[in-house]
Order: C-alpha cells, then structure tokens, then sequence
C-alpha cells in the first residue's frame, strides 16, 4: 500500500512531477505515479518520458495523499477525467489530503473543494480558481485544511518539503532540504 499517489496525465508538467516525487522518496515515503489512463509511458509537456508505476484501474487503494502536477495539457486531461474526480472527492471524504501545484488546482477547484479556501495557482488560472469560491493568496504555497496548493514549477520543491513535512515531520524536510541545498 503506498502513502502517496501522484497522478500523470499526458502533458504533465515534468519538474513538478519529478522533483516532487524525488523529494517524497529520498524522504522515505512510499510514493507511486499513477497514469490517467491505462498507459504506463506518459509523455510531458517538454517531450520527456516516464514510466508510472500503475494504470488508474489498479490504484484502489486509499493513500494518505494524492498530488496533482500541473502543465497545460495534463491539467485539461485532468479535468476532463470524472472517475479522477470521484477519487479526490472519495479522498477528502475520507479525511486523506490533497495536494495541487501549478495549473492542478483548477481540477480541484471545478469539483468544488477549494470553495471557502485559501490557495495558490500558476499565474494565469485565478479565474478558474475563484470560479470554484477558493480564496487566492499570493504565497508560494499553501494548505488549508486536508489541501496544499502551489504555484508553478520554481515552487515544486518547497511544495514537496511542505508535503514531507505533514506526512513526516518538520525535522525529516529540514534533514532532506539541506541535503538538497533547497534550504
């Protein structure tokens, strides 16, 4: 069973994903890619490849975070995606986080759960946000309640920190920020 999934969609936004996913391993937390469709090999939005670890059908179990990269394209796949949509919804139904960088939080913001909270966005995808009633804040990135948002690539790694700290502790993203010489 792992602690976190993290979602890939053609078109991902490959520094969010990679530096995210790379932090939360060095971390030590059990972190999986899962493709949005049934295809392991997921092109992003700068032609580099990766390999997920599952299909979305055979992600059923319930990890303590699911993570949204963002990127134009994966972003739109994304919100397009319904059973996705139930799965986050399931997610904070269950008192599990979420977590969105870049253009991602749009995904959550159109199923309604940043109504009334406070979130960050790549510049440019306000509109959708608030749209969806969340409060924008000109932080790097944010949590509020069970959701963390951030805003683009040059925030992914802080971003991360800020997850490893929540499903950690402070003193793991501390050990693992220097050691990246992120802090």
């Amino acid at each position: 069973m792992s602690q976190v999934h993290i979602y890939v969609a053609t078109g991902f936004e490959e520094v969010e994903l990679i530096t995210v996913a790379d932090i939360l391993r060095r971390s030590e937390i059990p972190t999986q890619l899962i493709s949005l469709n049934e295809q392991l090999n997921v092109v992003g939005a700068h032609a580099i490849s990766i390999c997920a670890d599952l299909p979305f059908s055979a992600a059923s179990d319930q990890p303590e975070l699911i993570i949204l990269p963002g990127g134009g394209p994966g972003t739109q796949a994304m919100l397009q995606h319904h059973p996705l949509h139930q799965r986050l919804i399931s997610q904070i139904d269950a008192g599990k986080r979420l977590a969105a960088i870049c253009a991602a939080p749009m995904v959550l913001a159109q199923i309604g759960l940043l109504a009334n909270k406070n979130a960050c966005c790549f510049p440019g995808c306000e509109a959708q946000l608030l749209a969806g009633q969340a409060q924008i804040t000109a932080f790097n990135v944010v949590t509020d309640g069970l959701i963390t948002t951030s805003r683009g690539p040059a925030t992914a790694a802080l971003f991360a920190l800020e997850l490893v700290r929540q499903l950690k502790d402070d003193a793991t993203a501390q050990q693992v920020g220097k050691a990246m010489l992120y802090l």
